[in-house]
């Protein structure tokens, strides 16, 4: 029996989420429901005012005062969804997607699933066909995930699972040897992961890890090329700017997305094939594992939210998804 999602376009219903714009920009999110009203220091809209309407339409407050009204875009609910977890901005999920091959009716991996924005992005990109397995550790974060994903879809897609429990134990449980495509992982430590990556990715499979620090960068680089299961890294960066625009007043803006990450990726190699070596140049590539523990310590003082914060960002995700799924379900 095929799912009911949560509608993308059309007239707006109760329980569509929807973004607000008043007159000087500034942008409000709010879940339609009727009989409420959204009230503003320019006045209240009455959410009956606004079911109904297509997407794009301008309401006005009581104060005569006009607000846009559209359906957020998925970059714009990753970046207002409750989190658990520091999430994958839009730009490298999009650069994600594009050197990770990410393709319709791929079997995907991904760990840790963090706050559930990697996951709804990957979940567009293979489709109904395709399978997304996710794996994370905590359990709060999982549910915060879940409750994500439920609130923009609609329903919990068939084709996504959630795995707790440490990749390098879980992963072997959860796939045969050689059925992944697609391997991303975001996490402290990937290096500790790679035999089990090597066993399940395809060969040819791309392996994906995005990594906050140049420590972590050099460390699963190396951990990468050792294995001798796949090609040689490649690693990179990704930062928007962007540009005012107003006649002639032409220029970049004052701020922009700079440094959230870096992006490594490789592919898995055919069992028993060894890789031509690379000539280099003589530098800093000789080191010793005590050179690799004093550069990248093995704690790596992983930042952990309060127990306290957490339970409530996984109310208000489970709230925002229980809505969805009502309004889905009226469709």
């Amino acid at each position: 029996m095929s799912q009911v999602f949560r509608r993308q376009s059309g007239p707006f219903r109760a329980g569509d989420r929807v973004q607000m714009t008043g007159p000087k920009g500034r942008l409000n999110t709010i879940t339609l429901e009727a009989g409420a009203e959204f009230h503003t220091h320019q006045g209240f809209v009455k959410h009956d005012d606004v079911i109904g309407l297509p997407d794009g339409s301008v309401v006005l407050s009581n104060n005569e005062v006009e607000f846009l009204a559209l359906r957020p875009l998925l970059t714009d609910f990753v970046m207002s969804m409750p989190r658990g977890a520091a999430i994958i901005y839009p730009k490298d999920a999009a650069q994600i997607l594009a050197v990770g091959d990410i393709f319709p009716g791929a079997t995907v991996v991904e760990a840790g699933v963090g706050s559930g924005a990697l996951s709804l992005w990957l979940l567009r990109a293979i489709g109904p066909d395709g399978e997304l397995k996710s794996f994370e550790r905590r359990e709060e974060f999982s549910t915060v995930a879940r409750g994500n994903v439920e609130a923009f879809l609609g329903a919990s897609p068939e084709n996504w699972s959630i795995t707790l429990g440490d990749l390098t134990d879980a992963l072997p449980t959860v796939t045969e040897p050689g059925s992944v495509d697609r391997v991303i992982l975001d996490m402290l430590a990937p290096w500790e992961c790679l035999d089990a990556v090597s066993l399940a990715l395809k060969p040819g499979g791309v392996l994906v890890c995005y990594i906050a620090t140049v420590t972590q960068l050099s460390r699963v680089a190396e951990a990468i090329r050792s294995t001798g299961n796949f090609t040689n890294p490649d690693s990179s960066e990704t930062m928007i700017r962007g540009w005012h625009v107003e006649g002639l007043a032409v220029r970049p803006d004052h701020r922009m997305i700079g440094h959230t990450g870096f992006l490594l990726t490789a592919r898995r190699l055919a069992p028993g094939t060894v890789l031509p070596e690379l000539k280099r140049r003589a530098s800093k590539s000789d080191f010793s594992d005590e050179d690799v523990e004093l550069w990248t310590p093995g704690a790596l003082g992983d930042r952990q939210a309060s127990d306290k914060r957490l339970r409530k960002t996984a109310r208000e995700a489970t709230r925002a998804a229980d809505a969805a799924k009502s309004a889905a379900a009226d469709q």
